[in-house]
C-alpha cells in the first residue's frame, strides 16, 4: 500500500519504521527539522506532495491538539477512496468527524504510547480497534497489531472512553496527587524511586493529552472513586484501627490478584 504517516514525532517515526519495509510510505510534517533522520520514506512538508503521492492510507499520528485540524488540512488533497485513521488515545470529537466527513475510516488506540513501552518488544502489550470503521481498515490494523503481538480488543467509541476513563485516569490522577504532595528525598527507596519514574513519564506527556483524558466527561466518576477510598483510609490511619486496615488490605488485594 502507499501509506502517508502524519507527524514526524515518537509515534509517527515509529510507525515509519515499522511500515516502511513493505509499503511504500511517506511522511508529512510541516516542521522539515522533524525530518531530518526518517529512513526509507519519502518526507513531505505541503499538501500538493501529498495530493501527488495519492496515498491508499493515512496514519494521523500528530499531537492530539492537533488531530483534527491537520485532518480537514489535508483532505481535499486525498484520493476519495483513501482510508484515513487515527491513533489516538482519547477519541473525543472523532466519531462525529468521521461521521461527517464521507470518507472510509478506522480508529484505533495502540496502548503503548512511547514514554514507557519498549518499542522493539510489545508482546505484554495492548491495542484498542474502534468496531464501527472501515472493514478493510480494520483489518489491516488488526494484521499489524497480531504482527507485534499486541493483545487486541475491539470497542466502540463509547466503549473505548468508558475504558480509557478507567484505565489511564486513575492511574494519571494517582500519579498528580503523589508529585502534588512529593517532597524532595535526599535517600529516597525503592518504592519511592519508582513512583517518580512514573510520575516524570506521565508528567512528561503532552497537555494536551493529560487534559482530554482528564476531561474525558467519564473520568469525574472514576476520579470520584478516589476521593471516597481516601476518605476511608484517611478514617481507618485517624483512628488507627488494625482490624479495618486488615480487612481493608485483605479487600484490595484481591483486586490486584
Amino acid at each position: 500500500m502507499k501509506i502517508l504517516i502524519l507527524g514526524a514525532g515518537k509515534m509517527g517515526s515509529f510507525f515509519v519504521d515499522l511500515l516502511s519495509f513493505d509499503h511504500e510510505t511517506a511522511v508529512y510534517d510541516v516542521d522539515p527539522k522533524r525530518l531530518r533522520f526518517m529512513y526509507n520514506t519519502q518526507r513531505f512538508t505541503t499538501v500538493e506532495e501529498i495530493e501527488a503521492f495519492k496515498p491508499e492510507l493515512v496514519i494521523n499520528a500528530v499531537t492530539l491538539k492537533y488531530t483534527l485540524d491537520v485532518f480537514r488540512s489535508i483532505m481535499p488533497h486525498l484520493p476519495k477512496d483513501c482510508i484515513i485513521s487515527d491513533i489516538a488515545s482519547v477519541k473525543t470529537g472523532l466519531r462525529e468527524f468521521y461521521a461527517e466527513c464521507g470518507m472510509r475510516y478506522v480508529s484505533t488506540h495502540p496502548m503503548f504510547g512511547p514514554t514507557f513501552a519498549n518499542l522493539g518488544a510489545l508482546s505484554n502489550e495492548n491495542a484498542i480497534i474502534i468496531s464501527e470503521g472501515d472493514y478493510m481498515g480494520r483489518l489491516f490494523f488488526r494484521d499489524l497489531y497480531n504482527h507485534l503481538g499486541l493483545h487486541i480488543c475491539e470497542y466502540t467509541f463509547d466503549e473505548h472512553d468508558e475504558t480509557v476513563a478507567y484505565s489511564l485516569s486513575i492511574p494519571f490522577v494517582s500519579t498528580f496527587v503523589f508529585a502534588a504532595v512529593m517532597k524532595h528525598q535526599d535517600a529516597p527507596g525503592t518504592t519511592f524511586k519508582r513512583h517518580m519514574q512514573i510520575a516524570r513519564g506521565v508528567l512528561g506527556e503532552d497537555d494536551t493529552l493529560l487534559r482530554e483524558i482528564l476531561f474525558n466527561p467519564r473520568t469525574s466518576g472514576q476520579v470520584s472513586k478516589i476521593r471516597d477510598e481516601l476518605k476511608d483510609l484517611l478514617h481507618i490511619i485517624d483512628n488507627k484501627d488494625e482490624q479495618a486496615l486488615n480487612e481493608y488490605l485483605k479487600r484490595i488485594r484481591e483486586h490486584i490478584k
